[in-house]
């Protein structure tokens, strides 16, 4: 499985290498990878099979499979659990609909998981970010993500669909089956809980 990790705006000096010796390492990614798996699970499918549980078993595979991991970089190690996460969701969507394995589907899903991944970095960076923010928030993606899967539930989910699967406001209210100016509540309280919780 190769790994490729998101495109970013650090330089090598920027992303720090990683040591995998140690398997409890992956444990340190369950928040990242749960709040990720929320992106990409549809409800039908949560309904049977929760994120944590799908998680679960890819921090399994993970585990299993460290040996397997020919990257050096935090980054490229977060790229190759993905990729083991976008395996078990594709592989979810399969069982539900008895289809063969698409491989496509599967790069598709990388890619999703990749986007979700970048915009979670330059959650808190702002519109135009310096590239010390930049770094900041590569240094900072597991204590986000670990912010955003504690933040109450209706902030999550809006905080999630509006920054981290890219809907617009008026989208976010529909799925959420709330108004426009409730959605920017949630969303104002939700970023304003994560600037505390990150320190900013």
């Amino acid at each position: 499985m190769s790994q490729e990790s998101e495109p970013s705006h650090f330089s090598q000096n920027d992303n720090p290498k990683i040591d995998v010796s140690d398997p409890e390492i992956v444990a340190k990614y369950e928040p990242y990878l749960r709040m990720l798996a929320r992106t990409q699970m549809r409800k039908a499918y949560q309904a049977k099979v929760g994120a944590s549980d799908m998680v679960q078993q890819a921090m399994l595979q993970a585990v299993q499979g460290l040996d397997g991991f020919r990257g050096s970089t935090e980054a490229e190690f977060r790229g190759w659990l993905r990729q083991i996460l976008a395996h078990h969701l594709c592989h979810l969507d399969r069982d539900m609909h008895r289809d063969k394995r698409d491989v496509r589907r599967e790069q598709s899903m990388e890619q999703k998981l990749a986007q979700s991944s970048m915009r979670l970095e330059g959650l808190l960076a702002g519109d135009d970010p310096t590239p010390s923010q930049n770094v900041a928030m590569g240094e900072h993606v597991l204590k986000m993500a670990d912010a955003v899967e504690r933040l109450p539930e209706s902030q999550r989910e809006a905080i999630r669909l509006h920054y981290l699967e890219g809907m617009k406001l008026a989208e976010v209210a529909q799925a959420l089956d709330k108004s426009t100016g409730a959605v920017a509540g949630l969303l104002h309280r939700g970023m304003k809980t994560l600037r505390q919780q990150l320190g900013e």
